[in-house]
């Protein structure tokens, strides 16, 4: 049984920093991604990254604030974000998958809620 267990959310001012984990068992995986949903909005794509080459894909609104990294462990990644900003409110979700655009996931997290105040 494929699981995806994310860590590290909460509440930060703006200007400040969160990281991100995620954990996937069951089976690898050769992409893990993230993705946020604030309220009212649709689910987006944050970053994404290849397990095998580290290759990353970043949405236009986190370039140079957020990092996407693999764990030392097998199926673990990390989201360092950095200068956060109120809207970057959200319920982030942790993905996995074999899409080699780094897009297009199969599994999916609980999701952490990250709350940045003003």
């Amino acid at each position: 049984q494929v699981q995806l267990v994310e860590s590290g959310g909460g509440l930060v001012q703006a200007g400040g920093s969160l990281r991100l984990s995620c954990a996937a068992s069951g089976r690898t995986f050769s992409t893990m991604g993230w993705f946020r949903q604030a309220p009212g909005k649709e689910r987006a794509f944050v970053a994404g990254i290849s397990r095998n080459i580290g290759r990353t894909r970043y949405a236009e609104f986190v370039k140079g604030r957020f990092t996407i990294s693999r764990g030392n462990a097998q199926n673990t990644v990390h989201l360092q974000m950095n200068s956060l900003k109120p809207e970057d409110t959200a319920v982030y979700y942790c993905a996995a998958g074999n899409d080699r655009i780094l897009l297009s996931y199969d599994y999916w997290g609980q999701g952490t809620q990250v709350t940045v105040s003003s």
